[in-house]
């Protein structure tokens, strides 16, 4: 298993992260350690397969923050005893895979062989949806709908009137809803707004 990349560890528990560490490095499996989704953001890895502990809201801070940095890591989640639905939601979050721990070195294995290959093939389009979807999820419900009418191929006198509100105020969402995307023109945001929706 020597050509494996890094495995970026992420877990708040300083005894399991310690557990994990050894058992990976008992499977000759590289690791880099990080106590917090904060700490691994302040100096990404440059690249690695990132295996993280499934605490409520853990995975979608961490791509929300890899979105935040254009950077992308193929994610697998572990926790002890986890069930399906727990499997599932993590995965619908972003996770490529999802493990329990104390997990078999073969099983981990696998998975990181897994998720290289998957990110390799989705890579770059799962990349874009979920970094979409997190610029999406920052908008408010009414940049949201400046969004939707520009998609359409309205103008802010339109999309003003569909919405009661005056054409300078479109303007200022517009403005504010280009912002958060990250989006130089409305070209952009419309085509972030269709990589979003092939997740939604």
């Amino acid at each position: 298993m020597g050509h494996t990349a890094n495995l970026i560890l992420v877990d708040s528990s300083t005894r399991r992260r310690a557990s994990v560490s050894h058992a990976l490095s008992q499977a000759q499996i590289h690791t880099e350690p990080f106590e917090t989704i904060t700490e691994l953001a302040s100096r990404w890895p440059r690249s690695g397969v990132i295996l993280i502990h499934d605490t409520p809201g853990a995975l979608s801070d961490l791509i929300s923050k890899m979105a935040a940095n254009s950077e992308w890591f193929p994610v697998i989640a572990f926790s002890e005893n986890p069930s399906a639905g727990r499997i599932a939601e993590a995965v619908l979050d972003g996770a490529l895979d999802y493990v329990a721990w104390p997990f078999e070195q073969a099983e981990l294995e696998q998975a990181i062989a897994r998720a290289q290959s998957r990110a390799g093939e989705l890579g770059s389009v799962r990349q874009r949806e979920i970094m979409a979807r997190s610029r999406i999820e920052k908008l408010t419900r009414r940049e949201r709908e400046v969004l939707d009418g520009v998609a359409g191929g309205l103008s802010n006198r339109r999309i003003g009137a569909e919405l009661s509100i005056s054409p300078r105020t479109v303007e200022i969402h517009r403005a504010n809803m280009l912002n958060k995307l990250g989006a130089n023109h409305t070209s952009e945001a419309i085509r972030i707004a269709i990589e979003a929706e092939l997740i939604s």
